[in-house]
C-alpha cells in the first residue's frame, strides 16, 4: 500500500513568464498564490482548486522540436474541466491549436505558450478524479 496521498503540484518550466501568466491566468483562468517565496528565479504558483502549477522561468534543458503534435503523446499535466465546449470557444478565440482525444473521452489537448502538452477532460458530475 503507497503512503502517497496525492499530487501537489506540476511544474512547467516558461521562457517568457509574463507571457505565460497571460496565457494561464487570462485563457485559463488559473489564479496567482501569493505565498510562494523568492526562489532566486523568477516565477509564480498559480492554484487549481487543491493543486498548483508552478511556472519557473529558467533555461529548459528539454527541446521542444520534434515533438508529437498530438499532446496525448507527449508528457503533459491533465486537468478536470467542467465544459470542454467553453475551453474550446476560448482557444478558438485566442487562435490557440488543439487536438480532441482519439480515446472518444471528452478530452482535448493543446500546448502553452512553450510547447508544453496540457490536457482537459470534462468529468461527468459524479464522476471522481482518478
Amino acid at each position: 500500500m503507497s503512503n502517497l496521498e496525492s499530487i501537489l503540484h506540476a511544474t512547467v518550466i516558461v521562457a517568457d513568464l509574463e507571457a505565460s501568466q497571460k496565457f494561464y491566468c487570462e485563457l485559463l483562468g488559473l489564479t496567482i498564490n501569493p505565498d510562494r517565496p523568492d526562489l532566486g528565479y523568477p516565477g509564480v504558483w498559480l492554484d487549481v482548486g487543491q493543486q498548483q502549477v508552478h511556472l519557473m522561468q529558467l533555461p529548459n534543458p528539454d527541446s521542444v522540436v520534434g515533438r508529437p503534435e498530438h499532446g496525448g503523446r507527449d508528457r503533459h499535466v491533465a486537468f478536470a474541466i467542467v465544459d470542454l465546449e467553453q475551453l474550446q470557444q476560448q482557444l478558438d478565440s485566442a487562435g490557440v491549436d488543439y487536438t480532441v482525444s482519439k480515446s472518444g473521452r471528452k478530452a482535448m489537448f493543446c500546448r502553452d505558450p512553450d510547447g508544453n502538452a496540457l490536457e482537459f477532460i470534462q468529468l461527468a458530475l459524479n464522476d471522481h478524479l482518478p
